[in-house]
């Protein structure tokens, strides 16, 4: 139920345009160290790559505390202390290629407040829709959660991962963190400043991004079936992982058509939970 607080924000609307110009997607490819992919005009871009494009252009001055644009504007003006990308449900329509002007429509659907074991909490999804020439490319079903910061960093129930048909480690250490957040432009510093995820919201260690991990998970899944072509990609985090942890991405080949994916720790469970239907052969 959208919360009456926010109601007025509800199916607001924004529009940006931008050239999907290939620097930002092979600097990606370099991050997740991928020699032999070069992104020229023409090439299509993987879909949550076009996380890389539209970004928000803040100036310093209206930057927040925790180096996230100030709260207000086309977002509602939450007063919880934290926020989170808490998870996404894409749908590709056709390819978005390297060269495109492209089009995003933004579209607040909900604002919903709640209560949890952690104390309230305000989620909200936004559609974005992108096309190219008129024609609608993707569209992303985006969460954002907003929550109070707790005492002391308590994680979440665990929840133990499934056997994988195949598996993959990833070295999620502070150099991987800054790259991703340079080409993302996210200034939030939970990602890179130690002592502010220490000090003010009382986490362990760098905060892994979880667009990271989705991304991670949606290039590993692609690899391990070539030639196949996404129609879905969803995604949610279940708990949060840090640059000390030993994280792998794996899958489990569900159905002929669906792969679910996940990320995990050894000894901490799942850090989020994803899935892809696969257009069918």
């Amino acid at each position: 139920m959208t919360s009456s607080r926010y109601g007025a924000w509800v199916g607001r609307h924004e529009m940006m345009r931008d050239l999907i110009a290939g620097t930002p997607a092979s600097a990606l490819a370099a991050t997740f160290d991928h020699h032999d992919r070069a992104y020229d005009d023409g090439t299509p871009l993987p879909g949550p790559w076009i996380w890389l494009y539209f970004l928000p252009r803040a100036p310093m001055s209206e930057v927040g505390p925790d180096g996230h644009p100030k709260r207000g504007g086309f977002l509602p003006p939450v007063d919880l202390p934290r926020r989170m990308w808490a998870g996404s449900r894409m749908t590709f329509h056709r390819p978005i290629r390297i060269g495109d002007i492209a089009e995003r429509r933004s579209t607040i659907l909900r604002v919903e407040e709640k209560f949890g074991r952690s104390g309230a909490l305000v989620f909200v999804t936004v559609r974005h829709d992108i096309s190219v020439d008129g024609q609608l490319a993707i569209r992303d079903e985006h969460d954002i959660v907003y929550l109070g910061i707790p005492e002391r960093f308590t994680p979440p129930p665990r929840v133990d991962p499934p056997p994988a048909d195949w598996s993959e480690p990833i070295a999620a250490d502070p150099v991987l963190l800054f790259r991703y957040s340079a080409l993302t432009f996210n200034g939030h510093r939970i990602h890179y400043d130690r002592q502010y995820c220490k000090d003010v919201e009382h986490y362990p260690g760098l905060v892994v991004h979880g667009p990271l991990q989705a991304s991670l998970l949606f290039d590993a899944a692609t690899r391990h079936n070539a030639g196949r072509e996404p129609l879905n990609f969803d995604f949610r985090a279940v708990r949060p992982f840090f640059d000390f942890d030993s994280i792998s991405v794996n899958g489990v080949n569900a159905t002929a058509d669906l792969t679910q994916l996940f990320t995990a720790i050894a000894d901490g469970g799942v850090g989020m939970q994803a899935s892809i239907t696969w257009r069918p052969r």
